[in-house]
């Protein structure tokens, strides 16, 4: 299952660098829960479970000759705060879930990030200059009486040293009973959808006081409900369709034009289940933890906890592909049942040339697929290698058993499951990835890429 790194079609990485407090200063509000690069891949926004936003800019370019790897702190900002529901009892978290960024239309930059229950729109804004000179306050802001003024002044702008500023500008809330566990920006930049365990509803980007419910699979019953939703994606390019994943592995494929309740989908995505293979644990590994569009929107790439599929929107009844992720824990599963490691929730994602697929794994462990040769590469994050930027990550395999392992190999016995890659990011031009480890943020750069910038 694992191979080489000296694949022809499989890249070679380097370490560019590593953010994050040393294990000594870790506080739990200082884990990871999102990574997203923006539209040109020049912004990496990482949201944590204290609420905060840290948002990384690439490097500069120095000169002609001079390529850009690294990312250096942009702005820092507090986006949701904790919040108490007193009607339910019920405390909210200000864990960030997910971040989005919509496409830049002005110099200023916007995003999405939500918690469990708000989701919000931020302003990340720079400015150089600042007016002086006022009449009824000082430089200073402080309030002049209008008995002092003895002559009449004229403003005057002048520059001033960068100052990058993030700004709410508008809150989506008091729309989810639930959790929000996804939210997804439509191609068309004015609409998203935010989805919880049980509905998904559409909104407006200007408008905050009204949502409209497009999916709503709540029973008249409770007892008698067999699934929840676990993500929802809008397609890339057609602004009218979207789909959901479902607790049970199933994929539901919804055109908006159809009806505005979109409870009856127009194609389910489902692979049949070999009921010689069924056993306590089957509906936990098939619930789908992470669902995304190829860039030409032709396939869907979903992760559960043993797997990466790839879908073809024109065969509906069994996966394009399948790459085992996690075959080597199959035998494991009733210790991961045990400490909880078994509802995991992986992230996965395309490459810009949608020819390689990236998820996360347990032992700080992540994994490079290739589609064309169907080959697999497993690298280990630490901070050991990110001090060493000039060489190349070493190719690691985790055996399918237990046996006497040589240095670059893994016994599954092993394994440390508190170390896991639950977030990952894909740069949408360059070979140029994103790690987020519990509470550090790796960047890799591929050895050797054309697309990458001069």
């Amino acid at each position: 299952m694992q191979s080489s790194s000296n694949d022809s079609d499989l890249l070679d990485w380097y370490p560019s660098q590593v953010k994050g407090p040393v294990d000594d200063e870790v506080q739990e509000a200082d884990l990871i829960s999102s990574v997203e690069f923006n539209e040109d891949g020049e912004l990496l926004a990482v949201g944590d479970k204290g609420g905060r936003i840290v948002v990384f800019q690439r490097e500069q370019q120095r000169n002609s000759s001079s390529r850009r790897y690294e990312y250096n702190v942009y702005i820092t900002f507090h986006s949701h705060e904790p919040e108490f529901d007193y009607l339910k009892s019920l405390e909210i978290e200000e864990k960030i879930n997910q971040i989005r960024w919509l496409k830049r239309k002005n110099p200023a930059h916007f995003l999405l990030s939500t918690n469990d229950k708000t989701v919000k729109l931020w302003k990340i804004s720079e400015k150089t200059k600042r007016a002086e000179g006022y009449n009824l306050r000082d430089d200073n802001g402080t309030i002049r009486s209008s008995n002092s003024l003895t002559n009449l002044r004229i403003p005057v702008i002048r520059p001033m040293e960068l100052m990058v500023e993030a700004t709410p500008k508008r809150v989506f809330g008091n729309a989810h009973t639930y959790h929000i566990n996804s939210i997804s920006l439509n191609s068309d930049q004015e609409t998203f959808l935010s989805a919880d365990d049980l509905r998904i509803n559409l909104w407006h980007t200007e408008v905050t006081d009204q949502s409209f419910n497009i999916v709503d699979i709540k029973p008249s019953n409770m007892e008698d409900l067999t699934e929840v939703i676990t993500g929802a994606e809008f397609h890339p390019r057609e602004c009218n369709l979207f789909v959901y994943s479902s607790s049970r592995g199933i994929i539901r494929l919804c055109d908006m034009r159809q009806s505005a309740l979109c409870d009856r989908h127009c194609k389910v995505f489902e692979e049949n289940e070999d009921p010689t293979t069924r056993s306590f644990f089957s509906e936990i590994i098939s619930s789908i933890s992470d669902i995304k569009f190829s860039h030409s929107g032709r396939y869907m790439l979903t992760r559960d906890f043993l797997n990466l599929k790839v879908w073809d929107l024109q065969m509906n009844n069994r996966p394009l592909q399948i790459y085992p992720i996690h075959e080597y824990l199959r035998t494991k599963l009733c210790v991961l049942y045990e400490n909880d490691c078994i509802f995991d929730k992986f992230q996965c994602c395309w490459s810009p040339r949608d020819d390689h697929l990236l998820t996360g794994s347990y032992h700080n462990l992540f994994k490079m697929t290739s589609r064309l040769t169907q080959k697999d590469v497993i690298f280990e994050s630490s901070r050991e290698q990110a001090i060493r930027p000039r060489q190349l990550l070493k190719s690691k395999k985790v055996l399918q058993s237990a046996r006497r392992t040589r240095r670059d190999e893994i016994n599954p016995d092993n394994l440390e499951f508190s170390k896991k890659i639950l977030h990952c990011a894909y740069h949408p031009t360059d070979d140029i990835i994103a790690i987020a480890t519990a509470h550090n943020l790796f960047t890799y750069v591929a050895k050797d890429s054309s697309s990458l910038s001069s």
